[in-house]
């Protein structure tokens, strides 16, 4: 059998401008195959790590590889190999949709007859069939970001770097997206970075968590549930006395209160509260719950450390 390829970053760190650390040490090793969907925060890194792998952007220090090629020393060999669609990606305006993914085919070295087939195929598989022939600048902000993806979807490329591609997607066009990128995921690596967790926890083989440009989590939903200690988790009005007696309880940005817990002790709160008529929902933890509780957690263990610095 052959050796498993691999996606891997050892110490990875970004400083920009000399003092804005966008990634600080990052440590991992995946599978070069499936959905590896990145997530946090604005600011977190997400687009730092996504450029760097891509080879788009030069780390300060550390090293990267796909496959067991460097990012930096062999760039040339892996752009042969990877499709990318960037955050800031935009479409020429005086080209229609067919013609900007068969001129990037052309490009990437495809025959023109092959060029326009693919195109087309493309093109209508990211729901744009009756926009084909109609000039980009006449599409939503939406459309535009179906044309890049189109793009990509044409390539033979093995691994697929998308950066937040379905912002500016309409619910149906994003769900659509969704089922693109599980089809893509069965034979090629594709990195998405997003700030949608509904659309990690449903599409990606993997998560990892960005905070601060650290690495706070990284694996599959039953991995990174077994982050939490307990697996139910209750959302209530703040400053309701629910006497918990299993579990721990975060307050949130939005003045409720949640309570993780045990199935049984989810049962027992939630028939006290229907007692009371209070609002509250009740649910098997979710991605939003780790990231809530991962990212909250870090939060207060950075400000915990700066304060003892400052002792």
């Amino acid at each position: 059998m052959g050796q498993t390829r691999e996606i891997s970053c050892e110490g990875i760190t970004k400083v920009y401008d000399g003092n804005k650390t966008a990634l600080s040490s990052i440590d991992f090793a995946i599978p070069a195959h499936g959905i590896f969907a990145v997530i946090g925060r604005n600011g977190a890194g997400k687009t730092t790590l996504a450029r760097i792998l891509s080879t788009l952007l030069e780390p300060t220090s550390g090293k990267a590889t796909i496959d067991g090629l460097d990012v930096m020393a062999d760039a040339n060999k892996l752009r042969e190999r990877m499709a990318v669609v960037p955050q800031e990606g935009r479409t020429v305006a005086w080209m229609t949709p067919v013609q900007t993914v068969s001129a990037y085919l052309l490009w990437r070295g495809i025959s023109y007859k092959e060029s326009l087939k693919r195109a087309g195929e493309a093109v209508a598989r990211v729901g744009l069939e009756d926009q084909a022939d109609r000039l980009n600048r006449t599409l939503s902000g939406g459309m535009k970001r179906k044309v890049l993806v189109a793009m990509v979807l044409a390539s033979d490329s093995e691994f697929i770097f998308l950066d937040e591609p379905s912002t500016g997607l309409d619910p149906i066009s994003r769900q659509q997206l969704w089922r693109l990128l599980i089809e893509l995921g069965k034979d090629r690596f594709v990195l998405l970075t997003t700030h949608y967790l509904e659309e990690a926890e449903r599409v990606a083989d993997r998560i990892g968590i960005l905070n601060n440009g650290r690495l706070m989590a990284i694996g599959n939903m039953p991995e990174l549930r077994g982050r939490l200690e307990h697996q139910y988790s209750l959302k209530v009005p703040a400053g309701l006395d629910l006497q918990v007696k299993v579990g721990e309880t975060v307050d949130l940005e939005n003045g409720q209160l949640q309570v993780l817990t045990t199935q049984d002790e989810a049962l027992r709160i939630s028939k006290n509260l229907i007692e009371a008529k209070a609002q509250f929902s009740v649910n098997p933890i979710t991605l939003d719950d780790i990231f809530t509780y991962t990212v909250g957690s870090i939060d207060a263990e950075v400000r915990e450390d700066k304060e003892a610095d400052e002792e």
